[in-house]
């Protein structure tokens, strides 16, 4: 295979999950035909640290490179990693908590708690981490977001999934920015269905989008499945040329942009027909995570070669990965500890 930008063109703008704790011979195949930018685990792939590292490295083997491998490890209730074997994180309101409380705490237990899963996951192989959610919670939304928001604010939400993303970075794993442009007004669960919010333009400006402009520096996100009326009365963001244009000219992201799983229940059609329109709306990759093996060689079938703008994002934000090292790890676990029991 070319180096380079050619072999970047080789690879397919997926994201796949798998069944289980080891590969079955027709994953193998099926990966290494399909060549795809990445994969997912969730907590159905995780039993061990020794067989979590085995499985990510039999994930690569596949394709033959160091694809990123993605896990949701939020804390709290979403949580793939958990003990015995690893620790256990608090949901990230904790930090929101502290933060008002005394907000140079709030933001360092946050970095750190993030710097300590990310040391957790770089130490398996995983080095992508979907973290922070940049979302803030509106009265009357659905519970889904929740406790997972940093705060209840754009300030106080920008602040601390910044120092999120900066822990995980420390520790040498690529945090992704969710779920832009928000989903904090969401009624539903968009894994059930789909959230449609009815809110103005200048509302969503004032509040929803505000914390995606300010960290639309980082290297990765993930769209929303949420219907916003007020820039496309039909389309979920994922799907919408109009909001995904939105993300890129006025909230500013320009890093590689994901859409949320194509087989939650908010999108619907076809398989093929959520990756045709997820890619022609302006996303680079779609993501497929239940591991089933007739809808991923749907969206197979149905996902083209990176495009060109999308191989250079693609490269950049790969480039952000830095090398692992445990250097620090008792000395941050003593510190977060020491945080979180003040804050009790």
């Amino acid at each position: 295979m070319a180096e380079g930008g050619a072999q970047a063109l080789q690879v397919q703008a997926a994201i796949y999950g798998c069944e289980g704790l080891t590969l079955t011979e027709a994953e193998i195949r099926f990966f290494r035909d399909a060549n795809p930018w990445g994969f997912i685990l969730f907590a159905r792939n995780v039993d061990t640290p020794a067989q979590v590292a085995a499985l990510c490295a039999s994930l690569r083997e596949t394709v033959g490179r160091d694809a990123p491998i993605l896990i949701d490890q939020e804390g709290g209730r979403v949580a793939r990693l958990k003990p015995p074997h690893w620790r256990k994180y608090p949901p990230v309101r904790t930090y929101g908590d502290l933060f008002q409380q005394d907000k140079a705490a709030g933001l360092e237990a946050c970095e750190l708690g993030a710097f300590l899963i990310g040391q957790e996951l770089r130490s398996l192989g995983i080095d992508v981490d979907c973290v922070p959610l940049a979302d803030v919670p509106q009265p009357g939304a659905h519970d889904i977001i929740g406790d997972r928001a940093y705060g209840e604010t754009p300030e106080q939400v920008i602040a601390l999934a910044r120092a999120a993303a900066t822990g995980l970075e420390q520790a040498g794993v690529l945090p992704v920015l969710k779920h832009i442009p928000g989903h904090g007004r969401a009624g539903v669960d968009s894994h059930e269905d789909l959230p449609v919010v009815d809110a103005s333009a200048e509302s969503l400006r004032e509040i929803d989008f505000r914390p995606f402009v300010s960290l639309a520096d980082l290297p990765l996100g993930m769209t929303a499945h949420v219907v916003f009326t007020a820039l496309d009365p039909k389309n979920p963001a994922t799907t919408s040329g109009d909001v995904i244009r939105l993300i890129r000219e006025e909230i500013g992201f320009d890093g590689l942009l994901m859409g949320d799983d194509l087989s939650m229940k908010a999108l619907g059609g076809s398989m093929e027909s959520r990756v045709t329109e997820s890619i022609g709306a302006g996303c680079d990759l779609v993501l497929h995570c239940n591991g089933h093996m007739d809808e991923m060689e749907a969206v197979a079938t149905a996902t083209s070669n990176l495009s060109p703008p999308a191989v250079l994002r693609s490269e950049m934000a790969l480039s952000r990965r830095k090398p692992f090292s445990d250097e620090s790890v008792t000395a941050a676990v003593q510190r977060w500890d020491e945080l979180l029991s003040a804050s009790a």
